[in-house]
């Protein structure tokens, strides 16, 4: 059966490219440049399906606790995430997909799960970054944590340009507290144009919060959203006031998800968890 699909895409004309190279190498960050010299529409990487860079399907390996657990996202070793990823392919057009991994082994075992042609073009990283660019990628990632995925960052910022510290960092205040934490913690630098920034203020983030609530539940009255940052994403806490005999476990855990999901699709932002707190509860 995977011979056989593998078989149509080829009568499709899809070929199948793959970067690879050691972790923390820089390989998510080149692999823009490589899918714009070859005109590659499609990306995979770390479990994400990437179509223009936008994200289209797939979970992020990178939001993994545990390293055997970021292995098997990446590989799609769970069903449901790979039936998503094929699903997808299905029904969108594309002639070239660039598959992004550690090993040749590792990117044709990701084409075989996704039933997708042979490799036809492998990439490695030291083809496309020089000696000097790997070690600076490989000291981020060891010494500072930092990851990147190949979709345009966001810069969460205040509306107030004093607060805004560099094309690097995101600064946010909190009473007399100062912190300044590293954007590309969660999204480095990837500008379509290469001029400038793309940014969305933190009034803007939380708009849409309250549009995602007010589409799944629109009983829910929100009192009050914080956003927080650490290394593993952004925290986004929501104060809701209820009706008294709303069903809450339920529909709040799928509420979460919605919003996870919405503003992760719609932004390329990591959302590491969504509190919901129940401010109040009223009578109808």
């Amino acid at each position: 059966m995977n011979i056989l699909k593998s078989f149509k895409w080829r009568l499709k004309g899809v070929k199948v490219y793959a970067l690879v190279g050691r972790s923390g190498t820089g390989k998510s960050f080149r692999a823009g440049l490589v899918a714009k010299k070859n005109q590659i529409e499609l990306m995979i990487d770390d479990g994400l399906l990437i179509h223009n860079e936008k994200i289209i399907a797939g979970k992020s390996a990178k939001k993994e606790d545990a390293y055997m657990g970021a292995i098997k996202t990446a590989l799609f070793d769970n069903p449901t995430h790979k039936e998503e990823v094929k699903s997808k392919l299905q029904s969108t057009k594309f002639k070239k997909i660039l598959l992004i991994g550690t090993s040749n082994k590792m990117v044709a075992k990701i084409a075989q799960r996704l039933e997708l042609p042979e490799i036809s073009t492998y990439v490695q990283i030291e083809d496309v970054a020089s000696k000097e660019e790997i070690e600076t990628a490989i000291n981020s990632r060891t010494r500072e944590g930092k990851h990147v995925i190949p979709v345009p960052s966001i810069e969460v910022k205040r509306d107030y340009a004093h607060i805004f510290y560099d094309s690097i960092k995101v600064f946010f205040s909190r009473k007399k507290t100062k912190n300044f934490v590293e954007k590309s913690v969660v999204r480095p630098m990837f500008n379509k144009r290469e001029k400038g920034a793309v940014t969305i203020s933190e009034a803007a983030l939380s708009q849409m919060v309250l549009h995602c609530v007010d589409e799944h539940s629109g009983n829910v009255k929100v009192k009050k959203i914080t956003v927080s940052q650490n290394q593993a994403g952004f925290n986004i806490g929501i104060f809701v006031n209820v009706s008294f005999g709303e069903q809450l476990s339920g529909n709040f855990h799928s509420l979460q998800k919605y919003i996870t999901e919405s503003i992760e699709r719609l932004t390329g932002i990591i959302i590491n968890q969504v509190d919901i707190t129940i401010d109040q509860v009223s009578h109808k």
